[in-house]
């Protein structure tokens, strides 16, 4: 960068009839200068920037069950690789994956599987998608503090969605309308618990959620109207579960039991019926910084991480190339 001397201005002889005004020339001679001047210095800008790494950044966006974990696992790798930047955004898995195949990020965080008209997407646009397994997550089904519903199975928790089952004494509670919350349509945890929990993993159930049903932006909107409303009831990835503030129910797969409450233990021995895989998705095999951060989070390190903050680490994680 160049540096403009300010010193002391040296004596020049006054003109009697320019007095106080500059030299049209002398203001074209310096309008000239900074033309020349100002480009090497934003030269030298940008390269002191590229030095450092200062642009070399990953991009992941996604799943909001994951974001905090991916927030978590980009802070901690950039202790590891200082001039590694990883930009992490929610939106949805829907958003994510839509935006790897649009090319605008590197790393789609995802709580569902890729479905098959974004595997249809990728395949017009000649794109190779990998699919990583990154942590197991536990859905928890939470209702207020105060509701007196202790347990629910999953035809239970179907029927209550569907509409089928509109007060809480249907189900052992007190005598009022059930209010239901879910999460958005371009969420993977809505998508998950349509189709493995709503329609019980029958893909020839044509179950919705009931027109009733309240869509909230978050799992953090779930629990903040959850609060207000003692006959809500909702469900979130269990790294977001706060007993001080929700109850969780124990949920079973059949009447007979057992009912089971979500944990990182119960999710990992597959007792809780309702857990599910996370997933990251790239566009063609990673490479270079890409891929040493993903190798770094399948890692011990990466994976304690994932136990930190409530979730079910992969044991013996791998890279697993999707299998069309």
């Amino acid at each position: 960068m160049v540096n403009f001397y300010r010193g002391r201005r040296a004596a020049t002889p006054r003109l009697p009839d320019d007095s106080g005004k500059r030299s049209p020339l002398r203001a074209l001679l310096f309008l000239l200068a900074l033309l020349i001047l100002l480009p090497g210095c934003r030269a030298a800008r940008d390269a002191d920037q590229t030095g450092a790494g200062l642009d070399r950044a990953i991009q992941n966006k996604g799943s909001d069950t994951l974001v905090n974990l991916a927030l978590a696992w980009a802070e901690a790798y950039r202790e590891i690789e200082p001039t590694i930047s990883i930009a992490v955004t929610g939106g949805g898995s829907g958003t994510g994956i839509a935006s790897l195949l649009n090319g605008t990020v590197d790393l789609a965080n995802s709580s569902r599987d890729i479905s098959e008209n974004e595997k249809a997407t990728a395949a017009s646009l000649g794109i190779d998608i990998r699919e990583y397994v990154v942590a197991i997550d536990a859905l928890a089904v939470i209702v207020h503090l105060d509701n007196p519903v202790e347990e629910l199975t999953l035809a239970q928790i179907a029927d209550i969605y569907a509409g089928r089952i509109t007060n809480w004494r249907e189900v052992g509670g007190w005598d009022a309308p059930i209010i239901l919350l879910s999460r958005e349509t371009n969420s993977g945890t809505h998508v998950y618990f349509l189709e493995e929990v709503l329609r019980g993993g029958d893909r020839q159930n044509k179950d919705i959620f009931a027109p009733q049903t309240l869509l909230m932006p978050s799992s953090v909107g779930i629990t903040s109207e959850l609060r207000r409303n003692r006959n809500a009831i909702g469900y979130e990835g269990l790294g977001y579960v706060d007993l001080s503030h929700e109850k969780v129910v124990r949920v079973a797969a059949t009447a007979a039991g057992p009912y089971v409450p979500p944990s990182v233990a119960t999710a990992a021995s597959g007792e809780y019926p309702i857990a599910r895989e996370l997933y990251i998705y790239t566009a063609g095999e990673p490479t270079g910084e890409i891929a040493r951060y993903l190798e770094w989070v399948l890692s011990p390190v990466g994976q304690a991480i994932v136990a930190d903050l409530g979730f079910v680490p992969i044991v013996n994680g791998a890279f697993n190339e999707f299998e069309q």
